[in-house]
């Protein structure tokens, strides 16, 4: 039995032996190195094609949905089970119910999500314990945390997790420890190891680094809300594009060179782009984006790259032309003139205006986008009055005060260049302001523009508000009796501000159709909005009125609207002035049209509403006020504005008239319910 027992041994020791030398043990054969070798040469070479990246285990708190936790535990099966996620000290095994209720409230409902992956919070011994009051660690407790789907690190609290994954995401870390390679979408890996996102607007690609949203961390800053802003801008250009072609247009701060590249792809011919840029890193990318939209860079000739290379618009022929330059805006700006100008720098353009104006060609238009919204809508008073040269409180109507002061600055800038503006749109919204201008040159027409820089009177009690004219008081200038009622002084002056017309219809009428056109869906209702405020009128009335059937002259320039050309009388659509028309005729012209302008600022319906009374609606308030026999429309500054050519006294008692106490819908009720019970 005893030399049995030692065969048998004998023989599994033996198997053991084989089975070690079989599956790559300690000691492996030969051909099992040379195959090992092999794979390490192989994955050598992978690695110098691909970036390498760390690939680890993915942590079982990290989920992309709430089935993928309770897939940790059987929850069909009987009998009591321990969360995944909790020490068996902390939560003690329970049947199926109670547990996916713990897994659902306490797991998944404190999650925080990054690229579609959840990370929720997680009560294992994960990290160290956090030590007692009396500093012994050992006596102390685990802390609830959160794993980190990009470097796995823990951290406790929420909010300290949000941090780090914008810290992530800010130097160009999104790929997740756990996963595969980055899915670049081109080839050739980007700069630094960082994966480029491709975006797609009004019909342009553009690639995007991870840290676009920053413009601190970034230099190719990119903003998915100035979408309407680069529309608007399209627009304008789009309607100058009809007058006179080809045009030298500015795109002055590229960034991604999404605006010159929509310019380029949709206009085509008509315009000669040219984008610029500081940075090293951003003209880099224009080039790469217009290489994106077979768009041929001036200087070079390189195809279409990426798949849709060979699929593309005549197979890789360009579409279009457009020139990148790496320059100060200033200095191009004084370099070359242009006859469509675009600023839209980070913050505020007042640095810029003065090279603008320097050489734009005339009758040319130039657009500022002003993002300093902290100092434009009174956040910032010390800050407005070093800009922008004037005095600002906070109002109702703050946004077309800022409006207004960007438009007295751009005035200012132009006048030391010795010509003169019409403003053709101001826009402010959210996040900017974008103010529209037409250049006219001349000291005649700077001298026109500049007499209309005026100071506000401003009531704070209130808020009634007029244009300081010379000569006059500031208690006798304001049509309320708050100077006399109250003591102490109620008026300050504010600006000086722009107080001539913000919007030009023909103008407006034509960006309508090129919005139209081009499919822009989205500031089609903007638009309409903007032409309605600039007739003062409603927009039941701008659809059906007559007015869509003329002819428009802007500053000496026959302009075609939307009408028929054959109501229209023979029209130069040159770009040029008329054949014997001086400036000084075009400006008694704007003269004389000065009664149809729309009248300054807006009353919002809310701010002066009666209390213990309920006002109409908007749209029926509108109508009595067109009935009492003003002039009335919406704004687009304010979604409760009324802009009218009623003071302020009128405003409140056509209000006050059909507005209804609030105590006679609740008595009228009681009473009626009595009478059918009498009867």
């Amino acid at each position: 039995m005893a030399e049995l027992k030692e065969a048998d041994a004998a023989q599994l020791h033996q198997e053991d032996v084989d089975i070690k030398r079989g599956g790559g043990g300690d000691a492996p054969s030969a051909g099992d190195q040379a195959a090992e070798q092999a794979v390490k040469n192989e994955a050598a070479s992978d690695s110098d094609a691909k970036p390498s990246t760390t690939t680890t285990e993915r942590h079982v708190s990290i989920q992309t949905k709430l089935e993928g936790l309770e897939v940790l535990v059987d929850l069909n099966g009987a009998g009591r089970k321990s969360c995944p996620l909790c020490p068996e000290e902390k939560f003690k095994a329970c049947y199926s119910h109670k547990l996916r209720r713990h897994l659902q409230n306490l797991h998944w409902k404190v999650y925080v999500e990054f690229e579609g992956q959840r990370m929720c919070i997680c009560h294992l011994p994960c990290r160290n314990l956090k030590p007692s009051l009396s500093g012994d660690q050992a006596s102390g407790r685990h802390v609830a945390h959160y794993h980190c789907v990009v470097c796995s690190v823990t951290i406790a609290r929420k909010t300290d997790m949000i941090s780090h994954l914008k810290r992530h995401v800010n130097k160009g870390e999104t790929e997740a420890s756990y996963s595969g390679s980055s899915d670049v979408p081109f080839e050739e890996p980007a700069p630094s190891g960082q994966a480029y996102e491709i975006m797609k607007e009004l019909g342009t690609n553009v690639q995007l680094l991870p840290n676009h949203t920053t413009p601190q961390k970034s230099d190719t800053y990119f903003n998915r809300k100035m979408k309407t802003n680069r529309q608007l801008v399209f627009c304008s250009l789009a309607v100058l594009a009809e007058e006179r072609n080809p045009l030298e247009c500015l795109d002055a701060f590229g960034a991604t060179g999404i605006m010159g590249l929509q310019w380029a792809k949709h206009l085509r011919s008509a315009v000669k782009a040219t984008i610029t840029d500081i940075s090293d890193t951003c003209v880099k990318m224009i080039k790469e984006n217009c290489e994106l939209n077979n768009i041929r860079v001036d200087g070079g000739s390189r195809g279409l790259r990426g798949p849709e290379g060979a699929g593309g618009e005549g197979k890789g022929v360009p579409i279009a032309t457009v020139e990148v330059a790496k320059m100060d805006a200033n200095v191009i700006m004084h370099l070359r003139p242009f006859d469509y100008i675009h600023l839209d720098p980070y913050g505020t353009a007042v640095n810029y205006l003065d090279a603008a104006f320097r050489n734009i060609r005339n009758l040319g238009i130039i657009s500022v986008t002003s993002t300093d919204t902290g100092s434009l809508y009174s956040k910032s008073p010390n800050v407005t009055l070093r800009h922008y040269g004037c005095h600002i409180v906070r109002t109702e109507y703050y946004k077309e005060l800022a409006a207004r002061m960007v438009v007295a600055t751009v005035a200012r800038a132009a006048a030391r260049c010795n010509k003169g503006i019409e403003v053709l749109l101001a826009v402010a919204l959210e996040h900017f302001v974008l103010v529209v201008v037409r250049v006219l040159r001349g000291p005649t027409q700077a001298d026109e523009s500049v007499k209309k820089l005026r100071k506000l009177v401003h009531c704070q009690w209130c808020e009634e508000r007029v244009f300081l004219k010379l000569g006059n008081m500031v208690d006798d200038t304001l049509p309320c009796n708050c100077h006399g009622s109250l003591p102490g002084k109620t008026a300050v002056q504010l600006g000086p501000l722009w107080c001539g017309p913000l919007f030009n219809t023909g103008f407006l009428r034509r960006m309508l159709s090129a919005a139209v056109q081009h499919s822009m869906d989205d500031i089609q209702p903007l638009v309409k909005t903007l032409i309605c405020e600039s007739e003062c009128t409603t927009l039941k009335s701008l659809v059906h009125g007559p007015s869509a059937l003329t002819n428009q002259v802007e500053c000496g320039v026959v302009i075609k609207t939307l009408q028929s050309g054959e109501e229209s009388g023979p029209a130069d659509h040159s770009g040029k002035r008329k054949t014997g028309e001086e400036p000084g005729n075009v400006v008694k012209k704007l003269k004389s049209d000065a009664s149809l302008e729309h009248p300054a600022f807006y009353y919002s319906i809310h701010r002066h509403s009666i209390r213990g009374m309920n006002m109409p609606k908007l749209n029926k308030f509108l109508q009595y006020l067109t009935e009492a026999g003003f002039r009335v429309s919406r704004t687009h500054f304010d979604p409760t504005g009324v802009r009218t050519d009623a003071t302020l006294e009128q405003f409140k008692s056509v209000l006050t008239k059909y507005s209804v106490p609030t105590y006679t819908n609740a008595t009228a009720a009681p009473s009626s319910v009595s009478t059918e019970k009498t009867v």
